[in-house]
């Protein structure tokens, strides 16, 4: 309601800005052409142009929404006291903001707006307004249905906006909020030979809640009430998992290196020794070959997990959608060791003869190995299959 109330006079306020104030009466914008005038008379409160234009579009405006306010009464729905108690607000505003230049004369003239009080009438639409709100509330409130129980909340949430003191209105909106929430419980479900740790299992399953819960729905990954009634289901089937054998493999290889060796000198067809134009000798410089055997140890282990992760509907029951699931870890190291000179070795294969072959890790490390790659995957399902779920 107050959002609505707001809406109007920003919308107001844009249209004021548009044009003049007679334009905007021609066009039948009144309330533009009220704002438009009143902002002009405040810098000139002798302009007889804007005070014709407010004299006329407030008459035209004022006699509309008395219309509307008797129609709506003359029709009797209960529904319609609500539109009633914001056409009297939308009065008392507008009226509020023209006594901001009164007096105002044209000639021996005094225009005359006539003061009146719309607080006893404002009170009265909105309590009946309010009355409706509580009262279809209510009615809503017997259907069993998740989406009448959504609708009644928001209907007692304006009964108290509006009055506020109706007995036991913030229980009724915390009944209308529970049973008009879905929840959700997502699980672990592993078929597989291979038992889990329970500690992998809620690592598992550690989801950003927060980020996945909205409004009218909240996710679970632990049940803590077995009175709680799940709407729908995210089952995480864990079907294969394929740890593969240690594996062990054996590299061998031959780094060959020419390094600098000292010089010797460039001799002449008589065996002296040659001089450059600057009478220096002349020295070559020789190599010698460095050579070492490189013996590498690579041990590898990997490890897959396959399934699928399935949102089941409750009421009724269905599932909703199946999407493949996988992850994959690999485990090597590699170490080396080195016959022969060392010099004929680069940097990397150097550090690689500082590497120890390693125990490797046992399967149900390289299937925790896999978590984060898991995680992921359900965390993607449910973004993007969360449309679903309401």
């Amino acid at each position: 309601m107050k959002k609505s109330i707001a809406l109007i006079f920003v919308v107001t306020i844009i249209l004021s800005g548009c044009g003049s104030s007679k334009k905007q009466l021609e066009r039948g914008n009144y309330d533009a052409a009220i704002g438009t005038a009143v902002r002009q008379l405040r810098k000139d409160p002798d302009d007889a142009k804007q005070i014709a234009t407010l004299e006329r579009s407030y008459k035209i405006v004022i006699d509309q929404d008395n219309e509307r306010i008797r129609f709506l009464k003359m029709e009797g729905r209960p529904q319609n006291w609500d539109e009633i108690y914001l056409i009297y607000k939308r009065l008392s505003d507008r009226q509020a903001l023209v006594r901001t230049v009164l007096p105002l004369s044209v000639g021996n003239r005094t225009i005359e707006f006539p003061n009146i009080d719309y607080l006893p009438e404002m009170i009265g639409a909105k309590r009946k307004s309010a009355d409706f709100y509580y009262a279809h509330g209510n009615e809503l409130m017997k259907s069993g249905l998740k989406d009448s129980y959504r609708q009644a909340f928001a209907e007692f949430v304006r009964a108290k906006e509006y009055v506020g003191d109706y007995e036991g209105i913030d229980n009724k909106i915390q009944e209308a909020k529970y049973l008009g929430m879905s929840r959700v419980f997502v699980s672990l479900q592993n078929t597989t030979m291979l038992k889990f740790p329970k500690e992998f299992e809620e690592d598992l399953l550690t989801v950003d809640i927060q980020a996945l819960n909205s409004e009218w729905v909240e996710f679970h990954t632990l049940n803590l009430d077995d009175n709680v009634q799940y709407d729908y289901f995210v089952n995480v089937n864990v079907k294969n998992i394929a740890v593969s054998d240690n594996q062990t493999a054996q590299r061998d290889s031959v780094i060959k290196k020419d390094v600098e060796d000292g010089f010797n000198y460039q001799l002449d067809s008589k065996g002296n020794v040659m001089k450059d134009s600057l009478g220096n000798d002349i020295k070559v410089k020789k190599y010698k070959t460095l050579q070492c055997a490189l013996i590498s140890t690579v041990q590898t282990k990997a490890c897959r997990i396959d399934g699928d992760i399935e949102i089941i509907q409750m009421n009724p029951n269905k599932v909703l959608k199946k999407d493949p699931m996988g992850a994959q870890s690999n485990f090597e190291n590699i170490s080396a060791r080195a016959l022969g000179d060392l010099g004929a070795l680069n940097a990397s294969q150097l550090e690689r003869t500082k590497t120890q072959v390693v125990p490797f890790p046992s399967d149900i490390e390289m299937v925790l190995r896999c978590s984060e790659s898991l995680k992921m995957a359900i965390r993607g399902s449910i973004q993007s299959n969360r449309r679903l779920i309401n």
